[in-house]
């Protein structure tokens, strides 16, 4: 909070003018000029505020007397700081949510201890106290209260049981009816009207069956209710809840049972796009409410809370991306509208041009509030109609007439209004690219009513498909409403397949990606209120069988497609990497971090960033090559996150960082991975401790571990460690040393040629720099190193006769991978040029792909003029065809005829680098004579 010094000699003769039109103040310096000066000079603070109790007291007041007059001496205060300083808005909400819990706490002492006086302290099943939890809600939980605001209170205790009675067995009473008479008294020190006004207002309405339910629940109770019966909008009221007193259980270990029950209530596990009905019908309560208030009195229309672009509609933006994502998303939890709004731009669910508007209308807004109240201490937020109190609140605003700030007013309030009403898809533009769908519920006919009057509508295939949901167990036992939604995403469907938008097919394969998701009403809202993302989704749907798949095992992602950036932007693996750590620490404030929890996240973070990059991909977005850049980087970044978070939670670590590193071969090394390609690694460590091997052993197998278990979510990647030291019957995690000796030939233990093939496209994946520096020098060693040519060719291509024998041509189709002048031909040839000739020619040492390397072998006159750059070319070419079978799950066998030109390319690279096939003394081609 910002500091504000403030003494009475301080403020300007025409400032304490102005702070004298408020009739409140002028009551207060009245009334209780005489106590003003207990209060300690400046911003108002928890320690200030028990100070001025205490002297209060000490002058005879009972406590019911001093927080009234406390709460007195603090509006004051707070008249002057904002109005004549202009202090903060965070320095006034903050003050009066300080004001609340001091008021609460000693209230809930001095009732608690009157009451265990008199019945003895409850205890539960085991005999331990009991303790009581208020919970504050809204803008009290979120420490945003007003300076008129009620108190929203939830009265919560642990268990049930009984009091312990007095030493002779009298006064006992269960818990229930102890905590009751605990929230009456308490109430009666906090709500009552005395002489001096009250101290807040308490509104208990949002307990557990409201205004007829019990005044104070147990923690089970309230799971219960909440997990049977709780309602939408009451997800609202308890995403700001929070304890605020008493103190010293508002940071108990026990807390955490409460906090237990409530965040999987307000954070469901899948984006949850069912809220969305919820608020429309709590805004339009609110909003009718407004208008009969309102009704012959044009006046109370000026409500710069509840009227159009009002502050509670900034409240329920923010908190209706809150409650859809933050389940998945733990770094959008946060109680204060404030803040929230910076972490839904940090998040990209809002541009940081909006939530900056929007955050600059809600304290606009909240500062005419509390203008509106310091006029006569009521708990109003209609602009006052007289123009001498409209004129103070515009010049305490800092305005010298009430027209520019009226017309600041409009202003935000137009804004708020016009982000408000496209979040819900009141005012909404177009929001599909076929033009065709104006808002969630534009169709063009009715909604059927039954499953015959659905097929009715719909063409052939989908027809014929729908008509299997007649009796199907899945769609007989839906709810009416949730019926209702699922044939209104079908008809919409049908429009768009006849008016040509999308394919049949698409169709078919959206029914048969809904039907197992029917429990889960969230994704059928979510289509339903984002025709974008309906739309979206049936082109991926349609335009291959692997996305298909692949959303049927991960349907959550599909909330990527509501975001135009999805389409625009590339991995960058620091924004993931930050996205992780900042969930990771939102989970540890709440306690969940544990192991599960983060496995999920991990594997949520994964497959949204696989769909996002398959989504630009079938779009036509990015290059194959593009493709396999972003999804290796994904994969760089999912290792280095693991091994952070496996060495934190690994038990006998014995340093901070690990001195360890991983190696990638193959596709990973090469960075050429496609969609599910497992990943070839190599572990290595460079570390003198001697319980080196074992720590690094156990991280290895945590590691593993993490990435390949099946959870709910998923899994991350296959993990293939065949190409360490020995193969599979080495060591799982190998010293950097013993691996450099190995790749070199120094010893009797010592790599074959295949595996120098394989160091070819090697890369140093993760690990210190100083490790790195090693790794590039071991490679480069061993790819140029002297070998003998002939040798060297001679176990390439019996190499390449194995790998052909175990992948067998089978009918007339061309393999785009195996089949002679395939993309595996290409990749020998390339590891053949770099091992022999790399040593002279060091454009060849380094890993930057197949294409590139067999560029600089031409330019390097290894290669006849034509042969590499056409064989790239064919070698990118086959990729792609091979990329594209993979999406629709083909083969990757194509009609020789249209293979014929990659095919000879390829043929004529192979000639030029090992001789004509099939000769028993291959000719290579002059180029390469000085190698041999």
């Amino acid at each position: 909070m910002q500091t504000v010094d403030y003494s009475p000699s301080e403020l300007a003769p025409e400032a304490v003018e102005r702070l004298a039109h408020s009739r409140f103040y002028q009551r207060l310096h009245r009334r209780y000029a005489g106590e003003l000066a207990l209060f300690p000079v400046g911003v108002p603070s928890r320690a200030g505020m028990e100070q001025a109790l205490d002297a209060l007291l000490a002058q005879g007041m009972d406590l019911s007397a001093g927080l009234r007059v406390l709460r007195q001496l603090v509006m004051e205060r707070l008249i002057q700081l904002d109005c004549a300083q202009h202090a903060p808005l965070a320095v006034v909400t903050q003050a009066v949510t300080q004001l609340a819990e001091v008021a609460l706490d000693r209230a809930c002492c001095q009732v608690r201890h009157e009451l265990d006086g008199r019945h003895g302290t409850p205890t539960g099943p085991e005999g331990q106290a009991v303790p009581l939890w208020i919970v504050g809600m809204g803008k009290f939980g979120a420490r945003e209260l007003n300076v008129s605001s009620d108190i929203d209170l939830i009265y919560v205790y642990e268990h049930e049981g009984e009091t312990a009675g007095q030493p002779d067995g009298r006064g006992r009473i269960s818990n229930h009816e102890y905590f009751a008479r605990a929230v009456k008294g308490i109430y009666a020190l906090i709500g009552e009207v005395t002489e001096h006004g009250f101290v807040f207002r308490v509104d208990l309405a949002l307990r557990p069956n409201g205004n007829s339910g019990p005044p104070a629940v147990s923690l089970a109770a309230l799971e219960d209710y909440l997990q049977t019966q709780g309602r939408e909008w009451e997800r609202f009221a308890w995403l700001k809840s929070r304890v605020v007193a008493p103190r010293d259980t508002v940071r108990s270990p026990e807390v955490q049972a409460l906090r237990a029950v409530v965040l999987p209530f307000v954070f469901r596990r899948y984006l949850d796009y069912s809220v969305f009905d919820a608020l429309r019908s709590l805004h339009r309560q609110i909003r009718e409410h407004a208008a009969k208030r309102s009704a012959g009195h044009p006046g109370r229309a000026n409500d710069v809370k509840l009227s159009r672009g009002g502050i509670r509609e900034i409240e329920f933006t923010v908190q209706l991306l809150q409650v859809v994502r933050g389940g998945q998303f733990p770094e959008l939890r946060c109680r204060p509208t404030l803040e929230a709004l910076q972490r839904l731009s940090r998040a990209g669910l809002m541009s940081a041009e909006t939530a900056e508007a929007l955050a600059q209308a809600y304290t606009f807004l909240r500062q005419v509030e509390h203008r509106i109240q310091y006029l006569d201490d009521q708990q109003t937020h209609v602009l006052p109609t007289r123009d001498d109190d409209l004129l103070w609140i515009a010049q305490t605003m800092g305005y010298p007439d009430c027209s520019r700030f009226l017309h600041q007013l409009d202003a935000h309030r137009e804004l708020v209004a016009e982000e408000f009403d496209t979040l819900l898809g009141g005012n909404a533009p177009p929001q599909c690219s076929n033009g065709h769908c104006n808002g969630p519920r534009a169709l063009t006919v009715a909604s059927p009513q039954e499953v015959d009057d659905l097929i009715a509508q719909l063409p052939p295939r989908l027809s014929a498909r729908v008509a299997e949901w007649r009796d199907h167990p899945r769609v007989t036992s839906l709810r009416d409403e949730t019926r209702a939604r699922l044939f209104r995403l079908v008809q919409r469907t049908a429009q768009w397949v006849a008016d040509g938008s999308v394919g049949e097919e698409a169709g078919v394969r959206l029914i048969n990606w809904l039907e197992p998701l029917l429990r889960r009403e969230s994704y059928l809202a979510l289509l339903l209120e984002r025709p974008a993302v309906h739309e979206r989704l049936l082109h991926l749907l349609g335009a291959a069988r692997w996305p298909a798949r692949y959303l049927l095992q991960h349907p959550g992602v599909i909330d990527e497609l509501a975001s135009d950036a999805i389409l625009n932007d590339r991995f960058v693996a620091a924004d993931f990497e930050r996205e992780l750590a900042l969930r990771l620490a939102s989970l540890k404030t709440t306690g969940e971090d544990d192991d599960e929890t983060l496995l999920n996240l991990l594997r949520r973070a994964h497959h949204a960033e696989i769909f996002r990059t398959l989504t630009r991909d079938i779009e036509n977005r990015i290059t194959v090559e593009q493709v396999a850049d972003d999804l290796s980087a994904l994969a760089d970044s999912v290792l280095r996150v693991t091994v952070q978070w496996c060495w934190e939670r690994l038990k006998g670590r014995h340093r901070e960082h690990p001195q360890f590193g991983i190696i990638g071969y193959g596709k990973l090394g090469g960075k050429e991975l496609g969609y599910g390609s497992d990943l070839d690694i190599v572990f290595v460590f460079d570390d003198d401790d001697e319980r080196a091997p074992e720590v690094y052993a156990a991280l290895v197998r945590k590691l593993i571990n993490w990435l390949t278990v099946k959870t709910g979510e998923g899994d991350l990647f296959e993990i293939d460690t065949a190409l360490r030291p020995n193969g599979n019957s080495g060591l799982l995690v190998t010293s950097f040393d013993a691996y450099a000796k190995y790749q070199q030939q120094r010893g009797s233990n010592t790599a074959w040629t295949w595996e120098h093939q394989a160091m070819t496209r090697a890369r140093f994946v993760l690990g210190s720099d100083a490790l790195r520096e090693k790794f590039d020098a071991v490679r480069e060693a061993v790819i140029s190193a002297p070998r003998n040519s002939e040798m060297l060719r001679a176990e390439i291509v019996a190499m390449r006769a194995r790998l052909r024998a175990a992948h067998p041509a089978r009918g007339e189709l061309f393999d785009v991978k195996h089949s002679p002048g395939g993309m595996v031909d290409v990749e020998f040839a390339v590891q053949y040029l770099v091992l022999l000739c790399s040593g002279e020619h060091p454009q060849l040492r380094g890993n930057v792909g197949n294409i590139a390397l067999l560029r600089h072998a031409e330019q390097a006159g290894l290669l006849p003029e034509g042969v590499g750059r056409a064989a790239a070319d064919a070698y990118r070419a086959l990729r792609r065809i091979q990329h594209n079978a993979r999406l629709d799950e083909a083969s990757g066998k194509i009609d020789p005829q249209t293979a014929a030109p990659l095919r000879d390319a390829v043929l004529t690279l192979w000639r030029a680098v090992f001789g004509v096939p099939g000769t028993a003394e291959p000719s290579p081609t002059p180029g390469l004579s000085a190698h041999i």
